[in-house]
């Protein structure tokens, strides 16, 4: 005789609004928290910090344009891209201003930070490594197309996508082409770099593993839309 599968019925507890506080437009960013503080872009130009326990409004930081770029804390400083052309860094107890550095296009990849450095993408081509302290220009590579992809940082390499349908590894301390791996279509999502292997998704439907260290394909997975 068979033996007999009993199912213990879940009971669906559920969510309790704890607070939200509405901003002036959409939200594209993803938020960081840090310190017991909400930190979030919006598409009505501001960068906010918000309690988060209350949802109460610590400071706003007003850009030129919209902000789909996700902030990074770090070191007690607050990184943010805008679609005004810009990478900021703002104080995170305060928001006041620390440093702007303008680039030739919209920024709405988020920013990494490692190394002492800003690593972040442009819609002006390029992939930018800025002093993270003050935004001085360290290096910056020219892709052949947008770089929405956010960047990762690991073993001293920078790794990230563009649309024009590559990936990129870069020596993080010059931004020395290490290796670029074509696909058949854009990438602009963000690498996960795991055990030596480099993983991304893309226009092409297909999530990528590549070796970290030669930027060989390792295998492809086709899913059914784009990545």
């Amino acid at each position: 005789t068979p033996a007999t599968t009993q199912t213990t019925p879940v009971t669906a507890i559920p969510g309790t609004l704890k607070w939200k506080y509405e901003t002036g437009d959409d939200i594209f960013s993803s938020p960081a928290v840090v310190n017991n503080v909400v930190y979030i872009g919006s598409d009505d130009n501001s960068v906010y910090a918000l309690d988060a326990t209350s949802g109460n409004l610590k400071w706003r930081y007003e850009t030129g344009d919209e902000i789909h770029s996700s902030p990074t804390v770090k070191n007690s400083l607050v990184y943010f891209g805008s679609y005004d052309n810009s990478v900021y860094a703002l104080d995170a107890g305060s928001g006041n201003l620390k440093w702007r550095y303008v680039t030739d296009s919209f920024v709405g990849s988020s920013p990494a930070v490692a190394n002492s450095a800003v690593y972040v993408g442009s819609g002006d081509h390029n992939l930018y490594a800025l002093d993270a302290t003050s935004g001085k220009l360290q290096w910056k590579y020219e892709t052949d197309s947008v770089v929405f992809s956010s960047p990762a940082v690991e073993n001293g390499v920078v790794y990230v996508g563009s649309s024009d349908n590559s990936v990129y590894a870069l020596d993080a301390g010059s931004g020395r082409l290490i290796w670029d791996f074509k696909t058949e279509n854009i990438v602009e999502s963000s690498p996960t770099i795991v055990d030596g292997m480099v993983y991304v998704g893309c226009g092409d439907n297909n999530l990528y593993a590549l070796d970290a260290g030669s930027g060989k394909l390792k295998w492809k997975y086709e899913t059914g839309g784009i990545v």
